[in-house]
C-alpha cells in the first residue's frame, strides 16, 4: 500500500483496475438478470402529490383474474356507494400475460423506520427481450382498461328511433351463475382474450366482435349470463326491443347509435321472427349481426331464444355469424344444491335425496322459480326444501329438445294409463340426457 502511495502510476493503474473490475462486475449483474423493472410511485417525490398513472395501475391490476384467484387479497371500500374493490396485499405479486409475454406486478410497500413514513408503488417485472415489443401497446392496453374501471355503467333501451339509456348495476357476475364450473371457466377465459385481440382481429380483416346464442326455457339463466358478461367486462348494455323497431333502417341506426365496448343484445329472436316478419327483414338482421363498413369495434353480440328448432332460418345462425351456441335447460340437481348453497346457505340437507329422486323421474322447473321459492322461505331452509318439492310434484315439466313443454301429472290420468305415461316420461328423460348436456356449448 505504501508503494502505491510512493509511486503515481502504480496508483493509477490499481485504480484503474478496479474500476474496471467494478464495471464488469455490473454488466455481469444486468446480463444475469434477464428481467427488467418499472416503478410506478403512488406520490411524485418532487411535489409529493399523487401519481395519476398509479391510480390506473390499481384499477387495472384490480380487473386482472390471477388478483381475484389469489389465496389473499385485500376488499376496500370504492368511490361508490356498496362498490367494493380488491387490492393485493403488501409484497403480493401479481401476474399477467399480454401479447404472449409473461408479466408480473409487484405492491411494494416501503416503510421508514425513523419517520414511519410509508411509500407505495407499484413495480413492473418485464422480460428485456419483451420491453421493446409490448410495452408501449402494454401501457396503453393500461390506460384503456383504467378508463373503463372508472367509469359508470350503463344500460340502453330502444324506443321512438334512439337510445334511452339508465344506470346498469346488476350485481349477476360468473360465481353467482347457475352453470357448470367448466362453462364459466371457458367463458372467462375467451371473454379475456377477446377484450386484448384487436391486433389479432384487424389483422385477418374481421370485425373485432363475438357473437352469441342463448337458448332453452324462460327463467333458466339467460338474462342473469347477459348481465355478468357486461359486469366482467365492464361494458355497457344496448338492450334492442324488435317490437319498438319500425323498420330496416331504424334497426340500422340503432347500430351505428350504438358504442364500442359494449353488449348488444336482442332477446326472444325466435318470436319476433315467427310473429312479425314484416316489420325486419332477414337481410336487415343478416346485416346487423354482421356488422357494418363503420361498425365500431370491440362489441360483444348476444341473441336469446326459447328454442332454436325449425323456427329461424338457419342463415342467421351458421358459423361466422353466431360464434358459440349454449343451452340453457331446465333446473337439474346439480343446478339445485348450487341454488340451494347461494340462497340457503346449506350443501346438505336430509331433503336432497328426496329432491334428487323428483329430478331425476322427470319433473323439474326454472331455476328462477326454484330460487324464488327460496329467497321467500330463506329464514328456514327445510321449509324452502318443502316449497321447492311441492312446486316439482306439482310441475311436471319435462326438458324435450331444449324446450319446456307442459304435461299432465300420472295422478290426473286413468289408472290403466299410468304405467304407459310414466314409461314414456323416463324413456323422454333419458333421450334429453343422452343429447342434450347440462349447459351445451357449441363453438363456431
Amino acid at each position: 500500500m505504501l508503494m502505491l502511495l510512493l509511486n503515481p502510476s502504480l496508483f493509477l493503474a490499481a485504480s484503474s483496475s478496479i474500476i474496471f473490475l467494478i464495471f464488469l462486475f455490473r454488466l455481469f449483474l444486468q446480463w444475469a438478470d434477464v428481467h427488467h423493472h418499472v416503478k410506478v410511485p403512488q406520490l411524485d417525490d418532487s411535489t409529493q402529490k399523487e401519481n395519476p398513472f398509479y391510480r390506473r395501475v390499481a384499477l387495472y391490476i384490480d380487473s386482472l383474474p390471477s388478483l381475484h384467484d389469489s389465496d389473499y387479497i385485500n376488499l376496500l371500500s370504492g368511490h361508490a356507494p356498496n362498490d367494493i374493490v380488491l387490492s393485493p396485499g403488501e409484497d403480493q405479486v401479481i401476474p399477467d400475460t399480454f401479447l404472449g409475454a409473461r408479466l408480473s406486478w409487484l405492491n411494494r410497500v416501503d416503510r421508514d423506520e425513523r419517520t414511519n413514513v410509508v411509500a407505495r408503488s407499484f413495480v413492473l417485472r418485464i422480460k428485456r427481450k419483451d420491453k421493446r415489443r409490448i410495452l408501449k401497446p402494454y401501457l396503453q392496453h393500461i390506460h384503456a382498461v383504467s378508463d373503463d374501471r372508472g367509469r359508470e355503467m350503463r344500460i340502453h333501451v330502444n324506443g321512438s328511433g334512439r337510445w334511452n339509456s339508465a344506470p346498469f348495476d346488476h350485481p349477476a357476475d360468473f360465481e353467482s351463475l347457475v352453470i357448470s364450473h367448466d362453462l364459466k371457466s371457458r367463458i372467462q377465459l375467451e371473454l379475456e382474450m377477446f377484450a386484448r385481440s384487436k391486433q389479432y382481429h384487424h389483422k385477418l380483416g374481421r370485425v373485432w366482435k363475438r357473437s352469441y346464442l342463448l337458448y332453452g326455457p324462460s327463467g333458466t339463466g339467460k338474462s342473469s349470463f347477459i348481465a355478468a358478461v357486461a359486469n366482467f367486462l365492464n361494458y355497457d348494455i344496448y338492450s334492442v326491443n324488435l317490437w319498438q323497431v319500425t323498420d330496416d333502417a331504424d334497426l340500422i341506426s340503432l347500430l351505428t347509435q350504438s358504442s364500442s365496448k359494449s353488449v348488444v343484445v336482442v332477446e326472444d329472436l325466435d318470436r319476433h321472427v315467427s310473429e312479425n316478419p314484416a316489420r325486419v327483414s332477414t337481410s336487415a338482421l343478416l346485416n346487423f349481426m354482421d356488422g357494418l363498413p363503420n361498425f365500431q369495434d370491440e362489441r360483444i353480440m348476444i341473441f336469446t331464444m326459447r328454442s332454436k328448432e325449425g323456427v329461424v332460418d338457419s342463415a342467421l345462425l351458421r358459423p361466422g355469424r353466431i360464434d358459440v351456441h349454449i343451452y340453457f335447460p331446465l333446473c337439474d340437481f346439480n343446478s339445485f344444491k348450487t341454488l340451494a348453497t347461494n340462497y340457503l346457505g346449506v350443501k346438505e340437507h336430509k331433503l336432497f335425496p328426496q329432491v334428487e329422486e323428483i329430478i331425476q323421474s322427470g319433473r323439474t322447473t326454472s331455476p328462477a322459480e326454484i330460487s324464488e321459492l327460496m329467497l321467500v322461505n330463506r329464514s328456514s331452509p327445510s321449509r324452502a326444501l318443502k316449497k321447492v318439492i311441492s312446486a316439482l310434484e306439482l310441475s311436471a315439466m319435462k326438458v324435450v329438445s331444449g324446450s319446456a313443454t307442459t304435461s299432465p301429472t300420472a295422478e290426473s290420468l286413468p289408472k290403466e294409463l299410468r304405467k304407459v305415461y310414466s314409461m314414456l316420461r323416463s324413456k323422454s328423460a333419458k333421450k334429453s340426457a343422452s343429447f342434450e348436456p347440462d349447459h351445451e356449448i357449441v363453438d363456431r
